[in-house]
């Protein structure tokens, strides 16, 4: 399988290196990107292709894996438009709906919308794919085999879905940040060193999830394990509670489902 990114930026430099893990060969990969710089750092560390604009390379591909930012992903698609044939497009642009893409590609249809996250830098992030409905099941397969050289892969049938996968694991990383922050900021404050505070809060949050993804119990449930009556954690948790930091929680994750469907309006109008 014959792969051409469009944008060489973190999440194209991710995946690429997760394929190359995976066994795909580096002359089977190309990269249009049209920062020089970053050519040139893209062929260095992983021997791929890299070319200034859309060409043979591109035609020639089977799949083309377009990885700009949304506002640049219109322009992207004029350049493309003349070298598609058969080739799968897989798109990562946050908030660009595939009939808006399809409609720039000249009604081309064979598309498949993804959302990964940032974990992907570490081969630990999660994908959430949703195809058009004339994608065939070998070009899903396709899909899902580059998106999970970077994590695991989640398939949407409603692609109106995808707002909420972008508000939830799109985002999410940057909620999990906030409160490692917070842990950090409280150890220090009750006198632990920075780097001290820093390994407790990182340790605490990947054992406490390690300990969800492997126990099958609901977080409710583990949390109420925790939590003795009259104790410390319970202390904590009347203090959360009293602040609405579970209501606030979700308000700022439907927030960023509803700027995710604004988006998709503002970048999708003609």
């Amino acid at each position: 399988m014959k792969i051409a990114f469009i944008g060489g930026g973190n999440m194209a430099s991710a995946l690429i290196g997760g394929l190359l893990q995976k066994g795909y060969a580096a002359q089977d990969i190309s990269v249009v990107e049209v920062d020089p710089g970053a050519r040139e750092r893209l062929t260095a560390r992983f021997g791929v292709s890299s070319h200034a604009a859309p060409d043979a390379k591109t035609a020639g591909s089977d799949v083309v894996l377009v990885a700009v930012k949304p506002q640049q992903l219109r322009t992207a698609a004029e350049s493309l438009l003349p070298l598609l044939r058969s080739q799968l497009v897989v798109t990562i642009a946050a908030g660009i709906r595939s009939a808006d893409l399809s409609r720039w590609l000249g009604a081309y249809r064979r598309i498949v919308r993804a959302m990964p996250n940032t974990p992907a830098l570490v081969l630990a992030g999660v994908s959430v794919l949703y195809p058009m409905p004339s994608v065939t099941p070998e070009e899903r397969h396709m899909a899902e085999g580059i998106l999970g050289a970077v994590g695991s892969t989640l398939w949407v049938e409603r692609e109106e879905l995808m707002d909420a996968v972008t508000a939830v694991s799109g985002s999410g990383p940057a909620y999990v940040f906030y409160f490692i922050e917070a842990l950090e900021q409280a150890g220090h404050d009750l006198g632990l060193t920075a780097a001290d505070a820093r390994r407790l809060s990182l340790e605490t949050f990947f054992g406490a999830v390690q300990l969800a993804r492997n126990s099958g119990e609901q977080p409710a449930v583990l949390r109420e394990r925790v939590t003795s009556r009259g104790g410390t954690t319970e202390r904590a948790l009347r203090s959360m509670e009293a602040g609405r930091v579970k209501p606030l929680i979700i308000e700022a994750v439907r927030q960023a489902a509803d700027r995710s469907r604004e988006l998709g309006d503002e970048l999708g109008r003609d």
